[in-house]
């Protein structure tokens, strides 16, 4: 798959392709040139998952940020009462 294709992933469809590859790998059937290159392809999806959760918990820090700080939740107060 070449990187732009790559990058045109959701995120769930890239956790269930790198799922297919973990468990193809867990098998062990595999020969060592197309396990390793499975493992590239592995880590390189894992990658782009992280990129992807990092992108939306930057959004979401936006949206819950007022004039550029985080607002605290005081969960501890919420408990108290």
């Amino acid at each position: 798959m070449s990187e732009q294709n790559r990058e045109e992933l959701s995120f769930e469809d890239a956790i269930t392709e790198l799922e297919s590859v973990v468990e193809k790998l867990e098998q062990g059937d595999v020969p060592l040139e197309e396990a390793i290159s499975m493992f590239q392809q592995g880590m390189n999806l894992s990658k782009l998952c992280h990129d992807k959760l990092t992108v939306v918990e930057k959004q979401l820090e936006q949206i819950l940020t007022e004039d550029g700080q985080l607002e605290e939740a005081s969960f501890q107060e919420d408990q108290a009462e």
